[in-house]
C-alpha cells in the first residue's frame, strides 16, 4: 500500500535506540532518517505484521538529518495489536532446527530467533535478542507472546523458572506448541506462578544440599575445596610471622608448599587466612587447664 508509512507512523517507535514519536519517520543512531522503518514499529500494524521490511518513502527524505514532525491527530491513543515472536534452539551443531522452525511458522510466527547452543551455556545471544524485542514491543502497549516448540528449548528447572519470571515482569506471554506445558500461558497465569515458585525452591534446595555436604565432610575430617596444601611446619612458620605483624600477603610470600601438585609454590593469602582461622578456632575450643 502506498500509504503504509502513514499507518506505521501512527505509532511511536518502540525501539529504545530510535523512539521516534508518532508522525515522524524512524531515525538512525547517527541522527539521520532511516532507510526503512524498524521491524518492531511496523509490526504494530496488524496488516503489516508479516512484512519483511517497510521502506521509508522519499517524501520523508531517507538519509537526511532527522527532525521531529508534527504528531498526527489522535496520536497517543492506546496502541492495539498482538505480536508473536518465535525461538528455536538445538543443543549441538549436528542437530537440525527444521522441525522447530516449521512448527513455529505453521503457528503463524513471522519473526523467529534460532541458535545451536547448549542449555548449559550461561549466555544464549538469540534468546536474549528475542526477549529484548518482546520487551520493546510490549512497552509500546502491544500484547506480545514468545512462542517455542517445547519448554525444554528454553531451559530446564531453575533456568526456565527464572526466564518465566523475567517475562512475567515484562508482561510477555508464553506459548509452547508441544510437550508437558503445551498451550498459551498468560503472565499472570498459574504456569508462571508455579515456575516462579520452582525457581525459589530449587535455589533453596541447592543451598541446603551444599551446606549438608560441607557439614558431612567436616564430621569425617575432610577438608572443603580439594586437597590441602598446608601442614604443621607451614602453620608454625605462619604463626611466627603473624607475631611480627606481617600482612597475610607478606606471610604467604614467605611460605612454600611442600607437597602435591603445587609443590614449590607459595600459598595464596586466602589459604593462609583459612589455616590461621582454623588454628585459632581449635585453640579456643580447648579448655584451659
Amino acid at each position: 500500500m502506498s500509504d503504509d508509512y502513514q499507518h506505521v507512523e501512527a505509532h511511536d517507535c518502540p525501539m529504545s535506540t530510535c523512539a521516534a514519536p508518532a508522525g515522524s519517520p524512524c531515525r538512525t543512531t547517527k541522527g539521520r532518517v532511516a532507510i526503512q522503518y524498524h521491524t518492531a514499529r511496523f509490526r504494530l500494524v496488524p496488516a503489516l505484521a508479516k512484512a519483511l521490511n517497510i521502506p521509508v518513502p522519499p517524501v520523508r527524505k531517507p538519509g537526511a538529518a532527522w527532525v521531529e514532525l508534527p504528531r498526527p491527530a489522535g496520536a497517543g491513543a492506546e496502541t492495539v495489536g498482538r505480536v508473536r515472536i518465535g525461538y528455536a534452539r538445538a543443543s549441538t551443531a549436528r542437530q537440525s532446527l527444521d522441525s522447530q522452525l516449521d512448527s513455529l511458522r505453521a503457528a503463524g510466527v513471522t519473526r523467529i530467533f534460532s541458535e545451536k547452543i547448549s542449555t548449559r551455556a550461561t549466555k544464549r545471544p538469540e534468546l536474549e535478542k528475542a526477549v529484548s524485542l518482546a520487551r520493546e514491543i510490549r512497552a509500546s502497549g502491544v500484547a506480545v507472546t514468545l512462542v517455542v516448540h517445547e519448554h525444554k528449548r528454553l531451559g530446564r528447572g531453575m533456568d526456565l523458572a527464572v526466564l518465566a519470571e523475567e517475562l512475567r515482569a515484562s508482561d510477555v506471554g508464553l506459548q509452547f506448541l508441544t510437550g508437558d506445558l503445551q498451550g498459551s500461558h498468560d503472565p499472570g497465569g498459574v504456569v508462571f506462578t508455579v515456575l516462579a515458585a520452582m525457581s525459589g525452591m530449587e535455589r533453596e534446595y541447592i543451598r541446603d544440599r551444599t551446606l549438608e555436604g560441607h557439614e558431612s565432610a567436616r564430621l569425617r575430617g575432610k577438608g572443603i575445596g580439594g586437597a590441602s596444601v598446608t601442614d604443621d611446619d607451614m602453620l608454625g612458620m605462619a604463626l611466627h610471622l603473624r607475631e611480627q605483624n606481617l600482612s597475610l600477603r607478606e606471610i604467604a610470600s614467605r611460605l612454600v608448599i611442600t607437597k602435591g601438585a603445587k609443590k614449590g609454590q607459595h600459598p595464596s593469602p586466602s589459604t593462609v587466612m583459612r589455616m590461621l582461622r582454623e588454628h585459632d578456632a581449635q585453640t579456643a575450643a580447648v579448655p584451659a587447664s
